[in-house]
């Protein structure tokens, strides 16, 4: 089958399409999917990179969507044929992948292949965001960094729904404009403004209630300074590196809350489905969008991981691997 496969740690040039064996049949609880769209997310840079220790070789990408090929004993709530979305599994950047089947979201027949890809990683990350730490509210002041991307995008929409007031931070002219046909009603140019600055300016110095931060070390020094007294942050990535260390004593002082969020804390399948469910009822419901902005061939991974880096792209960038039957 054809897979991108890294050899070395290194730039995006590391990502080689090459022929690997198709993997072993299913065991105990495990499928194998064959992928229609992969998902593109800033931690496929990161093991790339080797900013996230990963032992070489190793066939990128955790998030897909497609179609069950096979399952293994034990495995009823899937079965083949089915429709599935799936985060959290290594080697998706290939045309077959091996997953353990409780990890796998049924894929309703009103969602594409491209959506179902988009859900598992950010879809879900926001949903968890949002409603596990202090769920935002109407009369707050909510800063989302990188609100043009297809994280902070599907963040700017949820905060906007709930009745937030959106500051969003973005790089440039377009993406503000993202941002705000998105639900942002302020857009900082962090390029050229103090997002500290503007952020007690637009609130008029009460600072974001509110922040969410998937940015790290650019950002996390300052959202101490833009942030409300008693207000909360809520770090879940690290696109620019990992964050500073942050004294609990700058904690005590303003009454402010610090928390870590990661999927990798998602144990159980009910609570997966519960979440995946939610995200797909905002889609339904028309207030949420998936963003789907670029779509790829799996021969260019390479040129998806530039985009990402080099901070060209908006919304939620794919890999699409193959044309699959039941495709919408």
């Amino acid at each position: 089958m054809r897979a991108i496969v890294v050899e070395r740690h290194g730039g995006p040039e590391e990502l080689i399409l090459t022929d690997v064996p198709v993997p072993q049949a299913p065991g105990r609880g495990q499928a194998i999917v064959r992928i229609a769209v992969a998902g593109v997310n800033f931690m496929d840079i990161g093991f790339r990179s080797g900013m996230y220790p990963h032992a070489v070789p190793f066939m990128p990408g955790s998030e897909g969507a497609g179609v069950v090929e096979s399952v293994g004993e034990g495995v009823e709530h899937v079965k083949i044929s089915d429709r599935v979305a799936f985060g959290g599994q290594k080697g998706a950047y290939a045309e077959l992948i091996l997953v353990d089947a409780d990890r796998l979201i049924p894929l309703p027949d009103d969602l594409s292949f491209e959506q179902g890809a988009s859900l598992p990683v950010q879809g879900l990350t926001a949903q968890y965001v949002i409603t596990e730490f202090r769920r935002p509210k109407k009369g707050d002041f909510v800063l989302i960094h990188a609100a043009a991307g297809g994280m902070g995008g599907l963040l700017v929409q949820w905060a906007s729904h709930l009745g937030a007031e959106v500051i969003a931070t973005v790089s440039n002219e377009d993406k503000a404009r993202t941002a705000k046909q998105l639900g942002a009603g302020h857009a900082v140019l962090y390029t050229s403004q103090d997002f500290v600055a503007e952020t007690q300016r637009i609130t008029g110095g009460r600072g974001a209630d509110l922040i969410f931060d998937g940015v790290g070390r650019e950002t996390s020094e300052k959202n101490l300074e833009a942030v409300a007294l008693r207000g909360h942050i809520v770090a879940f990535g690290a696109s620019s590196g990992f964050p500073s260390p942050v004294s609990v004593y700058t904690l005590m002082r303003r009454s402010i809350s610090l928390c870590g969020a990661s999927l990798a804390h998602m144990h159980t399948r009910d609570e997966l489905l519960r979440r995946a469910d939610e995200v797909i009822s905002g889609v339904r419901e028309g207030w949420l969008e998936l963003n789907l902005t670029h779509s790829l061939p799996l021969e260019q991974a390479a040129d998806a991981h530039r985009m990402i880096e080099n901070r060209d792209s908006q919304g939620k960038l794919l890999l699409s691997v193959a044309h699959l039957a039941g495709a919408s």
